[in-house]
């Protein structure tokens, strides 16, 4: 069993993920808080296995909260769940290690087929959300465009098709089928551009991608 706690300030967002994932019959939905300090209570009594994070909350918010939580040993997956009016929140929730970002809205199948994926130890990032944190952190900073063709060009060609892919939000499941190879290929591919890059995050892959000018 997948044991989930969700985490927001807004009862009727609680009620609506428990009746999205409720019906799981490999999910325990846990339990839940209604603000950070609360979720570090509960979810140190539970120990789920995923967390689902709503950033902005009283009392301490989410980015605060998943800093925290995953500073500890044995700490859970987050995934988070944004309305992007907290675009900096979300890119520091990034750094800070969650492990995937959805929107509130997005389809139940999606969200049901997101926490199995950050349980096996994929990212996950909705493609809307991708393009807001890339367009985020771009338009903050001088896109370095020599770098990253550079960077880029250690990639092989598959590599670099599996690269632009990761940069529209894609799945590892959905770079497959597109590219019809395998998903483990999909995977084997993004270890190795993992490495190349020197990262081990999807959206820093992205933003290179970006300044790159191929998305």
């Amino acid at each position: 069993m997948i044991r989930i706690v969700i985490v927001d300030d807004d009862p009727m967002v609680r009620t609506g993920l428990r009746l999205i994932l409720g019906g799981e019959p490999d999910f325990d939905l846990a339990g839940e808080a209604g603000d950070g300090r609360e979720a570090m209570a509960v979810i140190g009594e539970l120990r789920p296995d995923v967390v689902l994070m709503d950033l902005r909350m009283p009392e301490q918010d989410g980015l605060v909260t998943t800093e925290l939580l995953l500073g500890r040993p044995s700490a859970p997956r987050v995934l988070v769940l944004t309305t992007f009016d907290a675009d900096d929140m979300v890119l520091r929730a990034l750094r800070a290690g969650a492990h995937g970002f959805l929107v509130k809205d997005t389809p139940p199948a999606k969200m049901i087929e997101a926490v199995r994926t950050v349980v096996r130890g994929e990212p996950v990032l909705s493609p809307s959300v991708a393009r807001q944190v890339i367009a985020a952190a771009t338009d903050r900073h001088v896109p370095r465009r020599d770098e990253a063709v550079r960077e880029l060009s250690a990639l092989t060609e598959r590599e670099r098709e599996v690269a632009v892919e990761v940069a529209t939000g894609a799945s590892n499941a959905e770079i497959a089928r597109t590219l019809s190879v395998s998903v483990a290929t999909v995977k084997a591919n993004i270890s190795r551009i993992f490495a190349k890059l020197g990262t081990d995050n999807r959206v820093h892959v992205a933003m290179k991608v970006r300044d790159a000018g191929l998305v």
